[in-house]
């Protein structure tokens, strides 16, 4: 085996960082690394999308947590919005025409906190000023006046009454239900019983002219009543003059110190009229009840209407505002209309319209994580309506779920121009961009971020960038270039390709953190690359229990795999097993039974439901392998099972395609299969093979058997050629192989794994398997009911 040309370097099982390409010492002497590394394509559609202000250019960045996408997103968006302006700020107000739709008004940043001061000052004077001219002696005088006329002309009137009632020989007496009109006779008024003992023609006669002085008393009260009217005009007319002249001054101060902004000038119009008309709520309680004036509203809450409700303050905002909502709830992103409950009911009013997230984001960034939002669909579509329709509309959920309408604000929507930029999973944009017709419309930015980057000489100088950056931003201790080195190597094995670096700089960081740890508690002024390899072998430690258990199956021979001696029909293939934050390789029993019959290939899993799809097809590769290579000049009358001995969890993929046709062409030929070795690889029907996942954990994990049962010198791994790039095997692994205790090869047939597993040439092989099928259809034909 020393010469086999299947058997790979020993140079070719890991990549080693040199540490000459380093020119310091320790990352101390490293400028920290400014940005992230290794997204190019990504930071382009970023940069791009945040440039482009037409309709729809939201953006959506996709990618592997931890790969910096979200650090990335809020230091480039916070960036430019340095660059941009500060959006104005949002004022709700009193519709006194339409108080159940509240105004939206905006005013320039900062400017809005001052209009809310000036209201109030603006209220809290005339608070003092209408009640100081309404207690003048001028409009006492005035008032006095008014009254004046209006009592000597309605005297007037009424004695002229009087003495026509007399000249007709009648008083007029005056009681609670008004004027009464009293006969005289004789010179005395009459009462009833004298009345009634007049002769006929005179009580005839007192009718009549009772008949003249009431159409006269009539006229008289109407007149009267003209006088009344004229008088409480006159009152009102005087009230407004005086309330005008205690109220204009202050308001026409307001509107020429907001004359650019017409929608204030003319709510300041508006507050005018209502407070002219509601003068008396202004007013003391005991001068409340003037005389001949409509009912005035109750005080109670009434001043609120002249409150400015500051929906969004800019006034402390550095260009354009960068919000980022990590509880995206309907109400956190759109707002709510609250309550106060008030004997029993729940009122509001518009100063108790509350912001969300897209009001605080307007004219600039709002950022969500995509998995986030997605658990509320409410709050989805309210997204998607409001960046379609470019404006924001503060509802309750209620008001959209109500069978019947009820009475409620609805204040009026504010426009609104703001950057989305969701955060999530490749997944969830395939699904998004499918099915969500609108999602294509509204986030024609799509940036992804990469798992992996090029090993190249300038991303591992970068990293080295990184790892400073790191120490300062935390406090860790700083790396010596060992130690780098070594940071490098794990970041190559994340990545599982030697050409590559992992860009999943959360699990960096967290090597990082704690080999800093084990620095600090070796008393160390430096973390080396011992430190980096603790930190490693710790973390592995802390989640490797299920693995470590499995090797306890396996020595205690619960799960039977064998290291040693050859059997026919069985293989060691090999799995990975996931148990969260990691993952192990796991031998694995793989069993080939043929016999005479029609059905081909039974693939047990299959038949007990524990397969799944993918596993199925390499089954399925199996027969047009077989077809193709015995069954050209023949009829395949085979049947053969193939079984993943003590599985029970299910089995899925096609990396053991391989393995499986090895154990059934032993079976058929029963050719002896040796048992130091395990196989991993997928397969073609052309007997190609194919490159699987996890060929270092794979590798390791037979690695750990074997050295349980022994190492016998004659052990080791068949991979794919294609795989030779994804070795990042362990230095214990690798020591193992140096001293020619373990073995890994690489392939590129099954031709290549037949002669490494038997010891036979291939073609003598397939002679064999030839030979065994004929015979199979020798005997098929001779017990054929046909023949």
């Amino acid at each position: 085996m020393g010469n086999d040309p299947h058997k790979i370097p020993i140079e070719q099982l890991r990549q080693t960082c040199p540490t000459e390409l380093f020119d310091f010492k320790t990352t101390e002497e490293v400028s920290p690394l400014i940005g992230i590394i290794g997204q190019e394509r990504a930071m382009r559609a970023v940069e791009f999308g945040l440039n482009v202000k037409s309709k729809g250019y939201n953006i959506y960045i996709s990618g592997h947590p931890g790969t910096g996408r979200a650090s990335y997103a809020r230091s480039i968006i916070e960036k430019k919005s340095a660059e941009g302006p500060c959006p104005d700020d949002w004022c709700y107000i009193y519709n006194f025409r339409q108080p159940e739709n509240p105004t939206a008004i905006n005013l320039p940043a900062g400017t809005g906190r001052v209009f809310v001061k000036d209201m109030e000052n603006l209220i809290e004077e005339l608070k003092q000023d209408i009640p100081k001219v309404f207690d003048s002696e001028e409009y006492d005088k005035s008032k006095a006046k008014i009254m004046e006329n209006y009592q000597r002309d309605s005297a007037r009137y009424l004695d002229e009454l009087e003495q026509y009632a007399k000249t007709e020989g009648f008083l007029l007496k005056r009681t609670g239900k008004g004027l009464v009109t009293v006969p005289v006779y004789e010179g005395k008024p009459l009462d009833t019983s004298e009345y009634a003992n007049l002769p006929e023609e005179t009580k005839k006669s007192i009718g009549m002219k009772i008949l003249n002085i009431e159409t006269r008393m009539d006229e008289t009260m109407r007149k009267i009543k003209a006088l009344e009217r004229e008088a409480r005009k006159q009152l009102q007319t005087t009230e407004k003059e005086f309330g005008l002249s205690a109220i204009k001054p202050s308001i026409e101060t307001l509107k020429h110190k907001y004359k650019d902004y017409p929608e204030v000038v003319s709510y300041l119009d508006e507050v005018q009229k209502d407070i002219l008309k509601n003068i008396n709520i202004f007013l003391p309680k005991e001068e409340k009840e003037i005389p001949i004036t409509a009912l005035q509203p109750v005080e109670e809450n009434f001043f609120i209407r002249y409150k400015v409700n500051l929906f969004t303050d800019n006034s402390e905002t550095q260009g354009a505002p960068v919000i980022w909502e990590t509880n995206p709830t309907y109400y956190n992103l759109f707002g709510k209309i609250e309550g106060r409950s008030q004997f029993g009911a729940v009122t509001t009013d518009f100063t108790m319209i509350k912001r969300g997230s897209i009001h605080k984001a307007n004219g600039g960034y709002l950022i969500i994580q995509t998995d986030d939002i997605l658990k509320d669909a409410l709050a989805w579509d309210t997204l998607k309506r409001t960046l379609e329709n470019e404006e924001a509309v503060v509802e309750n959920i209620g008001e959209r779920y109500r069978t019947m309408p009820t009475v409620t604000l609805k204040p009026k929507p504010i426009p609104v121009k703001v950057k989305v930029i969701l955060i999530g999973s490749t997944s969830v944009y395939q699904l998004l961009y499918t099915y969500d017709k609108d999602f294509r419309q509204l986030f024609k930015i799509k940036a992804q971020f990469d798992s992996t980057m090029e090993r190249s000489e300038e991303n591992i100088k970068k990293y080295a960038e990184f790892i400073s950056a790191a120490c300062i931003r935390e406090g860790l201790k700083h790396f010596n270039t060992e130690a780098v080195a070594e940071v490098v190597e794990y970041s190559c094995r994340l990545a599982e390709e030697k050409g590559k670096l992992s860009t999943r700089f959360n699990e960096i960081v967290e090597i990082l953190y704690e080999a800093s740890t084990w620095a600090q508690l070796d008393n160390s002024p430096y973390v080396t690359a011992a430190h980096v390899e603790k930190a490693i072998h710790e973390k592995i430690l802390r989640s490797n229990l299920p693995e470590e258990k499995v090797q306890e199956y396996i020595d205690k021979g619960d799960i039977l795999v064998d290291t040693e001696g050859e059997t026919i029909g069985q293989v060691n293939g090999l799995s990975v097993v996931n148990v969260g934050d990691y993952a192990f390789g796991q031998p694995s029993r793989i069993t080939a039974r043929t016999f005479l019959g029609e059905k081909g290939i039974i693939n047990i899993e299959r038949e007990v439901e524990m397969s799944g799809s993918i596993h199925d097809k390499g089954v399925l590769i199996l027969s047009g392998y077989l077809g193709g290579k015995y069954a050209v000049n023949k009829p395949l009358t085979l049947s053969g099972s193939i079984c993943f001995e003590q599985n029970y969890g299910g089995v899925d993929g096609d990396s053991a395609t391989c393995a499986e046709l090895i154990a059934l062409l032993s079976a058929i030929a029963e050719i002896p299969i040796k048992q130091s070795l395990a196989i991993t690889g997928s397969l073609n029907q052309r007997g190609e093979v194919q490159p699987i996942g996890g060929a270092n954990q794979k590798i390791e994990g037979f690695y750990k058997t074997c050295k349980q049962k022994g190492l016998t010198g004659s052990q080791g791994v068949i991979i794919p050629h294609q795989n030779i790039k994804n070795l990042m095997l362990s230095n214990e692994v690798i020591e193992s192989v140096q001293g020619g205790k373990f073995h890994i090869y690489a392939i590129k047939t099954i031709d290549d794994a037949i002669e490494l597993m038997t010891g036979m040439p291939a073609e003598e092989f397939h002679q064999k398997v030839d030979q065994s099928l004929e015979e199979f259809a020798r005997i098929a034909e001779e017990f054929s009911p046909l023949k």
